[in-house]
């Protein structure tokens, strides 16, 4: 399949190293929102909606792995970016991984968040037989209820209503072909391939993609480092939006790129 032209939104200096975030499956870009400004005061940040999400198109599926991956590329390509600091979470964390793996020369390092190499398929397969015939509405609140902890869902319900609208958003067919990309990933021999500098971020009461989803990629990956927070459901970033923003700064900076550079270093 050809890659589409996803729609992104690039903030930060046009010299400064590039960040690029990718969504989870059924969120837009918005999730990024408490991590893009402190991030754009020394990278250019990009942010995009995964095919089927948001503002970007969706085109007939099937989709592969390798599809959303051929996206992400044309996105780098067309921001002028050879290389990037890659973070995704979820079904984003999963392109970022196949990206490192599959054209490593385009990862200064990585971050992968609340995601999985190999997943329990039939959840998602189920979800994606609802989106066709139900449409995501009907299952928004349901997914919703996984992606924060309960006690903070009950404290910021506006917050609920404007993620419940995110999955409402999607495209039902798109979301359903994406979750089918979801249901059918298995990543457990590319973690060898991958060279960047890898950060893996747990929500510790995630209860769609547990901690031992994540631990099993940092167990592949020789050298990752593992942060576990809680409390912390599958929207880690939303629900500890300073630790995780410190963490990818962290990550992100010990490269040691400047302005305008674009070496990068390696494992």
């Amino acid at each position: 399949m050809t890659a589409v032209e996803v729609d992104a939104t690039v903030d930060g200096s046009e010299d400064a190293p590039v960040v690029v975030l990718s969504n989870s499956l059924g969120a837009t870009r918005a999730m990024w929102d408490p991590q893009v400004p402190a991030l754009t005061e020394r990278y250019r940040v990009v942010t995009y909606d995964t095919r089927g999400h948001g503002t970007s198109p969706a085109p007939a599926g099937p989709y592969t792995l390798d599809d959303l991956v051929d996206d992400l590329v044309a996105l780098l390509d067309r921001v002028g970016a050879e290389r990037a600091h890659v973070a995704g979470l979820s079904l984003g964390g999963m392109t970022a991984l196949r990206l490192a793996a599959r054209e490593p020369q385009r990862v200064h390092r990585l971050a992968v968040l609340c995601s999985s190499a190999k997943t329990e398929p039939q959840g998602f397969l189920d979800r994606a037989a609802a989106a066709r015939t139900a449409g995501t509405a009907s299952f928004a609140p349901s997914v919703v209820t996984r992606w924060l902890t309960p006690p903070y869902a009950a404290g910021h319900p506006e917050l609920v209503a404007r993620l419940e609208a995110m999955i409402a958003g999607c495209d039902d067919q798109g979301y359903a072909a994406c979750a089918e990309v979801v249901a059918r990933i298995d990543l457990r021999e590319d973690l060898a391939r991958i060279t960047a500098p890898t950060l893996v971020v747990s929500g510790a009461e995630d209860p769609a993609l547990p901690p031992a989803h994540q631990e099993a990629i940092a167990a592949g990956l020789p050298g990752a480092e593992l942060l576990t927070l809680s409390p912390g459901a599958h929207l880690a970033n939303l629900e500890q939006p300073l630790r995780v923003t410190g963490a990818l700064l962290g990550h992100f900076d010990a490269a040691g790129l400047g302005r305008g550079d674009t070496a990068g270093d390696e494992r």
